[in-house]
Protein backbone atom coordinates (compact mmCIF):
# COMPACT_ATOMS: atom_id res chain seq x y z
CA UNK A 1 0.00 0.00 0.00
CA UNK A 2 1.49 3.39 -0.61
CA UNK A 3 2.61 5.40 2.12
CA UNK A 4 1.42 8.48 1.12
CA UNK A 5 -2.23 7.02 1.18
CA UNK A 6 -2.94 4.71 3.88
CA UNK A 7 -6.62 5.54 4.27
CA UNK A 8 -9.19 3.77 1.80
CA UNK A 9 -12.43 5.97 1.34
CA UNK A 10 -15.06 4.38 -0.68
CA UNK A 11 -18.62 5.42 -1.75
CA UNK A 12 -21.04 4.64 -3.97
CA UNK A 13 -21.76 7.00 -7.13
CA UNK A 14 -24.87 7.39 -9.03
CA UNK A 15 -24.50 6.90 -12.83
CA UNK A 16 -24.75 10.66 -13.64
CA UNK A 17 -21.72 11.27 -11.13
CA UNK A 18 -19.73 8.60 -12.06
CA UNK A 19 -19.84 10.02 -15.94
CA UNK A 20 -19.40 13.50 -14.78
CA UNK A 21 -16.26 12.18 -13.05
CA UNK A 22 -15.25 10.27 -15.93
CA UNK A 23 -15.65 13.48 -18.15
CA UNK A 24 -13.49 15.39 -15.72
CA UNK A 25 -10.72 12.97 -16.07
CA UNK A 26 -10.90 12.68 -19.98
CA UNK A 27 -11.15 16.07 -20.36
CA UNK A 28 -8.45 16.77 -18.06
CA UNK A 29 -6.59 14.06 -19.56
CA UNK A 30 -5.87 11.81 -15.69
CA UNK A 31 -4.45 8.66 -15.36
CA UNK A 32 -7.30 6.90 -12.76
CA UNK A 33 -10.49 7.89 -11.50
CA UNK A 34 -8.94 8.35 -8.26
CA UNK A 35 -6.78 10.93 -9.41
CA UNK A 36 -9.52 12.83 -10.49
CA UNK A 37 -11.69 12.44 -7.32
CA UNK A 38 -9.05 13.86 -5.25
CA UNK A 39 -8.57 16.92 -7.86
CA UNK A 40 -12.27 17.55 -7.61
CA UNK A 41 -12.12 17.04 -3.63
CA UNK A 42 -8.57 19.58 -3.99
CA UNK A 43 -10.50 22.00 -5.84
CA UNK A 44 -13.49 21.76 -3.78
CA UNK A 45 -11.94 22.66 -1.13
CA UNK A 46 -9.82 25.14 -2.30
CA UNK A 47 -13.15 27.01 -2.97
CA UNK A 48 -14.52 26.51 0.29
CA UNK A 49 -14.98 29.56 2.61
CA UNK A 50 -13.54 27.93 5.74
CA UNK A 51 -15.17 31.14 8.03
CA UNK A 52 -18.52 29.69 6.77
CA UNK A 53 -17.90 26.36 8.66
CA UNK A 54 -18.66 26.44 12.15
CA UNK A 55 -17.72 23.72 14.93
CA UNK A 56 -20.93 21.70 15.40
CA UNK A 57 -22.37 21.58 12.24
CA UNK A 58 -23.64 17.76 11.08
CA UNK A 59 -22.19 15.87 8.42
CA UNK A 60 -26.20 16.41 7.01
CA UNK A 61 -25.27 20.19 6.38
CA UNK A 62 -22.92 19.56 3.55
CA UNK A 63 -25.32 17.05 1.50
CA UNK A 64 -27.49 16.68 -1.38
CA UNK A 65 -29.96 15.59 0.93
CA UNK A 66 -31.33 17.00 3.87
CA UNK A 67 -33.11 15.94 6.73
CA UNK A 68 -36.45 16.70 7.98
CA UNK A 69 -38.64 15.48 10.72
CA UNK A 70 -39.51 12.17 8.43
CA UNK A 71 -35.51 11.74 7.57
CA UNK A 72 -33.77 12.43 4.65
CA UNK A 73 -34.96 14.37 1.67
CA UNK A 74 -34.11 16.14 -1.96
CA UNK A 75 -33.10 20.09 -0.58
CA UNK A 76 -34.20 21.25 -4.23
CA UNK A 77 -37.86 19.34 -4.28
CA UNK A 78 -38.56 19.34 -0.77
CA UNK A 79 -39.32 15.64 -1.32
Amino acid sequence: MNDLRPERLQIMLSPEELSAIDDFRFKHRMPTRAAAVRELLRMGLAALDATTVSDGMKSSNFGVFGRGPDGHRDQESGE
